[in-house]
């Protein structure tokens, strides 16, 4: 461990601790940004936002000198030595701020989607392989026990899930209402690319599927048909499973249920208000297995980011992950804005191989 010191705000860091420039000073910049904050090798050097009341709570929060806020993410990147960047801004603005950092050597830490188009997804994923910087994608389900129990069965073991359900749901159209998350050109699109984003990502990290074809029906609360209040997902993999995705924004408080079976039982996951997610294994003979799981110490996206860093190993949420996700997302708009019909899915873009 490197030597400790403190620094002007009192807080104990390391003397090598990583510098840190937070895009974004809401949600994520804020929750994520404070656990930089509050990590002893990381320390938040820097802040921008393009709502100066916003940047001056933030920056304050985040104990960001007056002098380190911006309205200009271009003039932080030139302005401030970084190693680098959390990105907690709206979708569509994901590709050109990651792309940025990239160009300066800079880590990343993006909130999810990855990208909101394809061919960013690719171009990143393409970039990412030939530098030895991280880009890790926050999905925080790759954190959650219950799901990292569950690719241990079907990923690092010898089974393989053929029929799959999972649904979500929250207040998501009415408790986002006028916000840019109803705003395609900022969001990319509706509660699939928000909240929905997570629950696919979950379904394929875990089960480590290959998506060959997706189909999809939405229900919009726009007039142009941009932004899904509800949508229901079916994915069919190369193996002959299919998962069945059900998402609404329209409920009153959130639930989460995934069920991956095989002909041996299922693993099934449940969560509610945003709780790591519970555990059970059902087999078909001993009936059901509920393990002890610790939700409470788990390792957070911080954590993670700071120790790829440090060893150069892979992030748990890779942009091989983020462009797994949004090929399979891109694909169910697709066909939701058209006739319902499958449409493919690229093997070179969602293979793990």
């Amino acid at each position: 461990m490197s030597e400790s010191t403190v620094d002007t705000n009192g807080r104990e860091t390391t003397a090598e601790a990583l510098r840190v420039g937070v895009v974004g000073g809401g949600y994520i910049g804020t929750v994520v940004g404070g656990e930089f904050d509050e990590h002893e090798d990381a320390r938040v050097v820097a802040l921008v936002d393009i709502d100066e009341d916003v940047l001056a709570e933030t920056g304050a929060e985040l104990g960001v000198d007056a002098d380190s806020r911006y309205t200009d993410y271009g003039a932080m990147l030139d302005a401030e030595s970084l190693d680098a960047v959390l990105i907690g801004t709206p979708h569509t603005l994901h590709y050109d701020q990651i792309l940025a950092a990239m160009e300066r050597d800079l880590h990343v830490l993006c909130d999810k989607p990855l990208t909101t188009d394809l061919d960013d997804a690719r171009d990143l994923v393409e970039r990412d392989a030939a530098r030895d910087e991280i880009l890790m994608v926050g999905y925080q389900r790759h954190f959650f026990e219950a799901f990292r129990r569950a690719r241990d069965t079907w990923v690092e073991g010898d089974r393989e899930p053929c029929w799959i359900t999972a649904e979500v749901s929250q207040d998501w159209v009415t408790r986002f209402e006028g916000t840019w998350r109803r705003n395609p050109d900022l969001s990319g699109g509706g509660y699939l690319y928000d909240t929905g984003s997570h629950l696919l990502d979950g379904v394929l990290w875990s089960t480590g599927l290959t998506p060959e074809a997706v189909s999809a029906s939405m229900q919009f609360v726009d007039d142009e048909e941009r932004v899904d209040g509800r949508a229901n997902v079916t994915v069919r993999f190369t193996n002959g499973a299919t998962a069945s995705f059900s998402l609404s924004g329209e409920t009153p408080c959130m639930r989460e249920h995934v069920r991956m079976w095989d002909e041996q039982g299922a693993i099934a996951m449940n969560s509610q208000d945003w709780e790591p997610s519970e555990y059970v294994e059902i087999d078909d003979t001993s009936g059901e297995y509920r393990p002890f799981l610790d939700r409470q110490n788990r390792e957070t996206k911080v954590d993670a980011f700071v120790e790829s860093v440090r060893t150069g190993e892979q992030p748990p949420a890779t942009a091989l992950d983020g462009l797994r996700v949004t090929a399979v997302t891109e694909a169910a708009y697709e066909s939701a804005r058209g006739d319902g019909s499958f449409v493919a899915v690229d093997p070179d873009d969602v293979a793990l191989d």
